[in-house]
């Protein structure tokens, strides 16, 4: 093969490989902006603002981005991860003393047993001690149930835009690579149109030379 032949062939395939990674990049950075948008206008939505930082309390101060974010509104994934970790967390966690939504339904299980074993053997103090805890329960598991909604919204949102971040970085790599590609096409085509076309790739030495015939010798009598 030619090497001006070969040349072309992978400048041109160059340029096709760097189109296609500039429309990938193209699709990426429209799902990133989309990301970014959507995120944001949902968040806006909810009308959620930090704490100021006067407001703060000491346990919520040993939080970084809630100092970083005091009375800003939330409107982006960190901001999200930082409301739903650091500020819905930290009071869930002082709620029940650690319990959580699903683990309070043993205990309501549990008292309502107890209630009935009560009422069925006539103890009305038990019964209704029982019943004043039952309350309390109640009222922690809704309160629960209502923050780690919250909190998994805001998580979910929160995630959805670190794939956008992601969607944003592949966008970057490929038209970085596009750039390479098309540079090197550029050079690619350049070294074609210099080299002349009689001009073989990896040719055998010797090839093209002419053969070489044997002389003949006087026969002598």
């Amino acid at each position: 093969m030619k090497r001006r032949t070969l040349d072309l062939l992978f400048s041109f395939g160059g340029v096709g490989l760097a189109v296609l990674f500039i429309i990938l990049g193209l699709v990426m950075t429209s799902n990133a902006n989309f990301s970014k948008d959507y995120v944001r206008n949902q968040l806006r939505a909810q009308q959620i603002t930090f704490k100021p930082a006067a407001a703060l309390t000491a346990e919520e101060r040993k939080a970084p981005c809630l100092v970083k974010y005091a009375g800003q509104p939330l409107e982006t994934g960190k901001q999200a991860e930082c409301y739903a970790n650091s500020f819905i967390g930290l009071h869930t966690e002082s709620i029940a003393g650690g319990k959580t939504y699903a683990t309070l339904g043993d205990v309501q299980t549990d008292l309502k047993g107890k209630i009935a074993a009560a009422q069925k053997g006539g103890d009305t103090a038990a019964a209704t001690d029982l019943n004043n805890q039952l309350t309390t329960v109640n009222t922690q598991r809704e309160t629960l149930f209502k923050g780690e909604t919250l909190r998994g919204l805001l998580l979910t949102s929160y995630g959805f835009s670190v794939l956008g971040l992601k969607g944003g970085q592949a966008a970057m790599v490929c038209y970085v690579a596009a750039g390479m590609l098309f540079v090197l096409s550029f050079f690619g085509f350049l070294h074609a149109l210099r080299t002349p076309k009689t001009v073989s790739f990896a040719a055998v030495e010797g090839e093209g030379e002419p053969i070489p015939q044997p002389t003949q010798q006087p026969v002598t009598v």
